[in-house]
């Protein structure tokens, strides 16, 4: 993350663990406040990469799993990159900035995937960097739209975007959104937005996260998962009506023979997990049923988490990381 916005977060009081914003002084309250309240939170947990160039939108639309050519002007996209057996190398959110494309993906993969996109392009007329001048900050709750406007930031519908000055502002559900604040007036829109909303660390947006069915593939989660085990059909992240892309075979033969066994839950119990823990059930001896791909502190207690489970392991009891190991209880996304 760029060293000013590290400066700017740290005189608002803001703990790091490395790069990432932890909580601004007491992470339980954030946690309450993100439930009920309106909140800012800097998205130090995800990175941007800035696709340009003539040939930019088919390009991608012939790497990723959603429709890259039918994306509007104003449209975002939930997408994935896939490997050659249709496992997932990288999530993303995709927007556009006029004639570019900005991808939002976890800031662990952010170098390796940029390179490994340039490596791919060959006689494309497309480029490939990686935004390391911005900074992603998320706002949610029932004044969100009031918080943007005191920042000067518009407040899209559902799945589109907006542009302005300060950076592109992509609005995710309900009462989300994510402001890319451009570099010179991104700390002005910091100030503004937690004018209005309080400021929380990267746990209480991941729970949000958790809350809302959106996983996020990160380096521990690197390859483990075909698109439909993490409901990436189900939030408009894979089109089946396109052509051919990376592991498209292998996800459209799982689609059209309904063979995926393993599904996206929700998680709840009172140790903390780790995207990549395995998970283990006594009706499953041979190996583990699920991983788990992201967790967060829940502001009710204990910990929430997304993880792909087998669906015959997910009436019995779980154990996260070892046969014996802490239990958590599972109830299926699409269900609840």
């Amino acid at each position: 993350m760029n060293p000013n916005w590290n400066d700017t977060l740290a005189n608002a009081g803001a703990s790091f663990d490395e790069n990432h914003v932890l909580h601004f002084g007491d992470a339980t309250a954030e946690l309450a406040a993100t439930a009920s309240a309106t909140i800012a939170c800097p998205l130090t947990h995800l990175g941007l990469i800035r696709v340009t160039g003539e040939e930019a939108s088919s390009f991608l639309h012939h790497q990723f799993t959603s429709d890259i050519n039918h994306l509007g002007a104003d449209a975002v996209q939930h997408s994935a990159w896939c490997s050659a057996k249709g496992r997932m190398v990288a999530s993303f959110i995709v927007w556009r900035e006029g004639d570019d494309y900005l991808l939002a993906l976890a800031a662990d993969l952010v170098e390796a995937i940029a390179k490994r996109l340039q490596m791919y392009v060959l006689r494309a007329k497309a480029k490939i960097s990686i935004e390391s001048g911005r900074l992603l900050i998320g706002v949610s709750g029932a004044q969100a739209e009031a918080a943007l406007a005191a920042a000067g930031l518009s407040f899209p519908d559902i799945m589109k975007s907006a542009a302005s000055p300060a950076g592109s502002v992509v609005r995710i559900d309900e009462g989300r959104c994510i402001v890319a604040a451009a570099n010179e007036q991104g700390a002005v829109a910091w100030k503004a937005l937690t004018g209005a909303a309080r400021p929380v660390g990267v746990p209480a947006w991941q729970w949000l996260d958790i809350g809302a069915g959106l996983p996020l593939v990160t380096a521990a989660t690197r390859e483990q998962f075909v698109p439909q085990m993490a409901n990436f059909e189900r939030i408009g992240g894979v089109s089946f009506h396109k052509g051919c892309y990376p592991g498209q075979e292998i996800v459209a033969r799982t689609q059209y023979l309904g063979k995926v066994k393993r599904h996206l839950y929700r998680l709840h119990g009172d140790s903390a997990a780790a995207a990549g823990d395995e998970l283990f059930a006594e009706a499953i001896q041979d190996q583990a049923c699920g991983m788990v791909v992201c967790s967060a502190p829940a502001p009710q207690g204990g910990y929430a988490a997304l993880a792909v489970l087998m669906e015959s392991a997910a009436g019995a009891p779980i154990h996260m990381r070892e046969r014996g190991g802490p239990t958590v209880s599972a109830v299926p996304v699409a269900s609840s």
